[in-house]
């Protein structure tokens, strides 16, 4: 099959909008923290160029080849490394498109339509999942700022990219991952981007406290806001045009549904943004400021990823509206636990938005929207006359979810574990 030049140019611009994400939570850092800027920028540009060299080496197939081990993880050999090595003759490299994307492959499984193929090259699919990637743990290194020794997160990148962010991806997004073949759907990554990269978050903060309680200390040093408005202008500026590429990018096509995208996306922004300053306003009376208002917007954007593809942008609004109460509740829950800092907001926000928007699928999809997507086989939801299918895609989703969530800490655990023994600990020696 020939590429097609229309889908790979867009998917091409929608990868590198979803690169600059990963710079930008950099900027989010310095914006909400007042971070050394070199720190913060230097942290997430080895996770870029880290990102790129794991999956080129190996991560990409390990997650989009296709599958082996009855759909645990895909199969290592089926390029050679870094994109089929110096052979011309990789698939999809000079000629045909990645198997994923082509409905005439021989194994069974592709993503879009029979009748509207997707048509990507190898390396277009390679930089836009890579980008996401990339993004991921730029998610997981914002509850390392301050406290974690930059070494210790270029370790952490290598059982990252070749493991851990490989096997959602694996199970969920490769069309023969098991999880895919059991019909649980994830648009955008609203588990395999916000949720898992709060698992393993969880996970190095769990470290983290382990490291400070050995010294002594009864509650862990909370990392202080200092809220800087040009940079966390621009950090919320670069993520929002950002994600312009990572949901609508996520159609991996160029059609009438990428624009629904945008809209639901764009929509679920601004009423999130209006829903948590009027709840922070009914809560303390006073000017919610402005790292609420940023807070907001990233509320929503967060929470409609997983299912931006799947909606009409009314229920989009009423998501949106649904991130002010989710997020002041969820910051109240984890405000309570004294044993780490999460100052960016990993947990109420990503963890908690992800996990949100995921469950949401079973009750506000629709299975026009989800067709248009390249998703036909996605029931609508509950609020749409779903019925007994809406409940078992919420099951699904639930059950998707607890394992995935488990899996990722887990393994994160005991990576940063070996890593924190190898380096006589994670935490430098006097953070801030």
């Amino acid at each position: 099959m020939i590429p097609n030049p229309v889908n790979n140019l867009w998917v091409i611009v929608a990868a590198l909008l979803v690169f600059t994400m990963t710079i930008a939570v950099g900027f989010l850092e310095v914006g909400e923290l007042g971070e050394d800027r070199w720190r913060s920028l230097l942290k997430t540009t080895i996770m870029t160029c880290l990102a790129l060299a794991l999956m080129a080496m190996l991560g990409f197939d390990l997650a989009f080849a296709p599958t082996v081990g009855n759909g645990f993880i895909g199969n290592p050999y089926y390029m050679q490394p870094f994109l089929g090595g110096s052979s011309a003759a990789a698939p999809g490299i000079l000629t045909g498109v990645w198997w994923s994307t082509n409905p005439s492959n021989t194994f069974g499984y592709f993503l879009g339509s029979a009748s509207a193929p997707l048509a990507l090259s190898t390396g277009t699919y390679f930089l836009f999942e890579t980008a996401f990637a990339a993004v991921t743990f730029a998610l997981v290194g914002v509850v390392m700022v301050k406290k974690v020794k930059i070494r210790a997160v270029a370790l952490f990148a290598i059982p990252y990219f070749l493991l851990i962010w490989v096997l959602p991806a694996a199970w969920i997004w490769n069309p023969s991952g098991w999880l895919a073949k059991m019909g649980m759907v994830d648009f955008a990554g609203g588990l395999v981007v916000h949720a898992a990269a709060g698992a393993a978050g969880l996970a190095i903060l769990v470290q983290i406290w382990r490291e400070e309680k050995a010294r002594g200390l009864r509650e862990s040093p909370q990392i202080p806001t200092r809220v800087d408005s040009t940079w966390l202008t621009l950090s919320v500026l670069l993520l929002w045009v950002g994600w312009f590429g990572f949901n609508p990018g996520s159609v991996l096509a160029f059609n009438a549904e990428t624009t629904v995208v945008v809209l639901t996306t764009f929509l679920a922004a601004a009423f999130a943004f209006l829903s948590l300053m009027a709840c922070r306003f009914v809560q303390t009376r006073q000017d919610p400021g402005y790292l609420y208002s940023a807070n907001g917007v990233l509320m929503g954007l967060i929470v409609i990823t997983p299912l931006a593809g799947f909606v009409s942008p009314l229920s989009a609004v009423v998501l949106g509206l649904l991130c002010g109460p989710l997020f002041v509740l969820a910051e109240r829950a984890f405000a309570r636990a004294k044993w780490f800092s999460d100052p960016i907001g990993l947990l109420p926000g990503h963890l908690t938005g992800g996990l949100f928007g995921l469950l949401m699928i079973g009750v506000f999809a629709q299975s026009a929207f989800a067709t248009a997507s390249g998703y036909a086989s996605l029931p609508s939801g509950l609020l749409f006359g779903g019925g007994a299918s809406a409940v078992h895609q919420l099951g699904l989703e639930a059950f998707g979810a607890v394992v995935v969530l488990a899996v990722v800490f887990a393994i994160s655990y005991v990576a940063i574990w070996v890593i924190a023994k190898s380096l006589g600990g994670i935490t430098r020696p006097s953070p801030e």
